[in-house]
């Protein structure tokens, strides 16, 4: 489960932001598109997955560390509670965000994310560690879902803010 959940995740939001722009106004416009996939991409690989990966670390300790390679460990706990919050945070950013709180989220991303992956990458050079948890879809989506968030954000930016919500 733990390699399939990133990429269905990633599906979700860009089949989400696909099926918006089609039913939405017309012409479908670049600030358009960039508005849906920020918002869907907070909601599915950055809300859901946050909220997924807290309910692993939390009440399924044993298997999410087995499925990276790990022992169990209480820092799991920590790990499961910065995921909630960042899960939470990117729901409320998909839905209500301000583009500074879209950008906070971002942030707080790429710190907790970008280090978890920097993390996965040192694990495989060291020890070999090619879990599914550690060096499947979740090592890479460790750093693209906070790029893709950061990016869409600056390219908002220099395009302009949509009109419509």
């Amino acid at each position: 489960m733990v390699f399939w959940v990133p990429i269905l995740a990633w599906l979700a939001a860009l089949a989400a932001a696909l099926f918006s722009l089609l039913r939405g106004a017309r012409p479908i416009t670049l600030v358009a598109i960039l508005d849906r996939l920020l918002r869907y991409i907070l909601v599915f690989p950055v809300g859901l997955m946050g909220v997924w990966a807290f309910i692993g670390h939390v009440f399924f300790a044993e298997q999410a560390a087995a499925s990276i390679g790990w022992a169990p460990s209480p820092f799991q706990y920590e790990v499961g509670m910065a995921n909630l919050g960042i899960g939470v945070a990117g729901l409320i950013g998909g839905f209500l965000g301000s583009p500074g709180f879209r950008a906070a989220v971002g942030v707080v991303m790429l710190g907790f994310l970008g280090g978890a992956g920097v993390g996965h990458v040192v694990q495989v050079a060291e020890t070999g560690n090619q879990a599914a948890g550690n060096a499947g879809p979740i090592l890479y989506t460790d750093f693209l879902t906070p790029l893709a968030v950061l990016g869409l954000l600056l390219a908002q930016r220099l395009v302009g803010r949509p009109t419509t919500t």
